[in-house]
């Protein structure tokens, strides 16, 4: 399993894990269906090359051991080769020679082979981080927003019921005020006529 999916698996736990909003069974503080549709988007945009260069990277080693075997082969080669031009003295001179030029071409493709296969092994590693951080930036993005938008309806909710809860208490003071008036103006009349 890749980096990137470890990554996708977490982010479905963790919301799995939010608590639900109240009076709802299928809203959390994030919208869990929107999330889970980010995700698979997500999971769908990773490319397959990028999973061909992880394949190519965990195969690093076989790479470098087949470009070894190769120089080995050739080196082999050579050494075949000069022992078939030692006949005589001038040949074995030419022989030698050639066996050197042999031996050192070898050497240099072999090396160039293991360089160029590490070149491209580094190569594939650093694009597949930098594909996976922007993929991580963009659904930072997203869950910042989301998580804005969701801060802002509950501070538009709060402010709505501690107006209503203002209006509310205004109402009993001056329904308390108006009947301690009612009893004041009784008392007031029951005085006058006696």
């Amino acid at each position: 399993m890749s980096r990137i999916e470890q990554l996708i698996n977490e982010i479905e736990e963790f919301i799995d894990g939010c608590k639900y909003q109240p009076l709802s069974n299928s809203k959390i503080i994030v919208n869990k269906e929107e999330m889970e549709e980010l995700l698979v988007e997500l999971r769908m945009r990773v490319p397959d090359e990028i999973k061909k260069y992880q394949k190519i990277i965990s195969q690093q080693e076989a790479i470098l051991a087949d470009a070894r075997n190769q120089a080995q082969n050739m080196i082999a080669d050579a050494n075949a080769q000069t022992e078939q031009l030692v006949n005589d003295h001038e040949i074995m001179q030419r022989a030698y020679q050639k066996a050197n030029e042999i031996v050192e071409d070898a050497r240099h493709q072999a090396e160039t082979i293991v360089q160029d296969a590490v070149n491209d092994a580094n190569d594939i590693r650093q694009g597949a981080v930098t594909y996976t951080d922007n993929m991580l930036s963009s659904l930072q993005t997203i869950i910042s927003n989301t998580v804005n938008e969701s801060r802002q309806t509950y501070e538009t909710l709060y402010q709505q019921l501690q107006n209503t809860y203002e209006v509310c208490t205004q109402n009993r003071n001056d329904l308390a005020g108006g009947v301690g008036e009612q009893d004041t103006y009784y008392e007031q009349e029951t005085a006058a006529n006696n």
